[in-house]
């Protein structure tokens, strides 16, 4: 499993956390450090089942910086997935990917299921 997170963000420490105990495997990557592409995020957001917009962190200020809640419904989905790319702080986090799961923010109920 890979872990994409903001170390400093308090959410990705819990699903680190969470991760540890429940002795579930898993490699850490940076959000910021190693931004993801928008290829990773077209593919990320194909397996997760989501609509796009809940890969980007809409509570972030470079979100609300950049006024995106009145620019993305005018933006198509390659302008969208170029955006998240260009900083790892636009993109929701964490982002736990299992193979053929992808989980977006940490919500204990969803990732009970990787267990199974």
């Amino acid at each position: 499993m890979l872990l994409i997170e903001y170390p400093k963000c308090t959410t990705c420490q819990k699903a680190a956390k969470w991760l540890t105990e429940k002795g579930l495997p898993f490699d850490r990557r940076h959000i910021k450090e190693q931004n993801p592409s928008a290829q990773e995020l077209k593919q990320w957001h194909h397996q997760s089942g989501l609509p796009l917009k809940k890969f980007f962190n809409t509570s972030g200020q470079l979100y609300k910086q950049l006024g995106l809640k009145d620019k993305l419904p005018g933006m198509n989905e390659e302008e969208q997935y170029a955006l998240l790319a260009s900083d790892g702080m636009l993109v929701k986090r964490p982002i736990l990917i299992d193979g053929t799961r992808v989980l977006v923010g940490f919500r204990e109920k969803e990732w009970e299921e990787l267990k199974g």
